[in-house]
């Protein structure tokens, strides 16, 4: 059996779909009811799992559990307001640990978790792609400096239970990951806005101008769920895998290039959206690259989506509606 806890958000509701594809007994955890009336019609047992209450823990099976993975965790993108570093503590620090101990206790080896990309923001740059081996260092200050901090240090208990309890644990250093899913709007320092992506994508659609701020050749490593899936699903198989390792595309891409793409795929024949280049309005956004040479080693981590064939498989599932309660799911003003 695979416990996937977290499987009411985005990464873990994919996840749980592959698994079943791939023949895997899975159980989902989460805290949203529209997960679990989702999982309860499709007939994948699911349970209410609060990480950070360690007396939830009892609810889960005690034997036959090949692997956990970690996804649930308090993000800034959903902090509407003040974010409280107490609530990064209690969730990200404490809930881990409390994840590590019910494995430990029940002789679970393998463990994968997630950590942000923000670990490493001071060293994004273009042109060099970021290794596992590179040093952290990261932003104290603005509101992902709790998130980063709780998440480094779920990552360093990760790899002490390694070492002290002879445990598997792994894990998966994530830049922003693409796909249907609740991120057409976001809290940036606790402020509600719309992403970039959708506004790209809704002025793609109804063919209006599409204007790009600062430097149009800041490049970014984009990766789709379905490659962090399979990755996920590989380092299960694999026994090689241990350990922090970057899951990315590995392939940069220019802001020009993906607005390009979002207009070929989104746009009608009719009216084409054209592109306004504005180079003398400030656009926030940074290069950063990552090298994925130790996923593809270790569990053969091959990304197979392009950001074209990332789209246009996006824009299937917004058709198909299978998780379109995860869209309806994004925060609230």
């Amino acid at each position: 059996m695979i416990i996937v806890i977290g499987a009411s958000g985005f990464i873990g509701t994919y996840l749980v779909d592959e698994l079943i594809k791939n023949k895997f007994e899975v159980l989902a955890t989460g805290r949203t009811n529209s997960s679990e009336s989702y999982y309860k019609s499709t007939g994948i047992k699911f349970l209410h799992l609060d990480i950070a209450n360690v007396n939830d823990f009892k609810k889960l099976p005690t034997k036959n559990v090949e692997a956990v993975v970690l996804l649930a965790a308090l993000l800034p993108a959903n902090v509407k307001g003040y974010n409280n570093p107490y609530d990064y503590v209690d969730i990200n620090i404490k809930g881990t640990l409390n994840v590590l101990e019910y494995c430990r206790k029940n002789n679970i080896k393998k463990i994968i978790s997630t950590t942000s990309y923000a670990d490493v923001q001071n060293l994004w740059k273009k042109d060099y792609k970021i290794k596992e081996s590179d040093p952290r260092n990261y932003r104290l200050s603005g509101d992902h400096a709790s998130y980063v901090i709780s998440k480094n240090a779920a990552t360093d208990f990760i790899l002490h239970y390694n070492e002290e309890y002879d445990m598997s644990g792994s894990v998966f250093r994530l830049p922003p990951v693409y796909g249907y899913g609740p991120h057409s709007e976001i809290y940036v320092n606790g402020k509600y806005y719309k992403s970039g992506f959708q506004v790209f994508l809704e002025k793609a659609i109804r063919g209006d101008s599409i204007e790009i701020y600062g430097d149009k050749n800041v490049s970014r490593d984009i990766v789709y769920v379905k490659d962090v899936t399979d990755a996920f699903i590989s380092a299960i198989k694999s026994g090689k895998a241990v350990g922090l390792y970057n899951i990315a595309s590995g392939k940069p891409l220019t802001l020009e290039s993906q607005v390009k793409n979002i207009i070929k795929v989104f746009s009608s024949k009719d009216k084409k959206s054209e592109i306004k280049l504005l180079p003398g309005k400030k656009n926030n956004s940074s290069s950063y690259a990552f090298d994925i040479s130790k996923a593809r080693k270790d569990f053969n981590y091959n990304p197979k989506y392009s950001f074209e064939k990332l789209l246009l498989d996006y824009k299937k599932e917004i058709e198909s509606k299978k998780f379109e309660f995860l869209a309806k799911s994004h925060p609230k003003k």
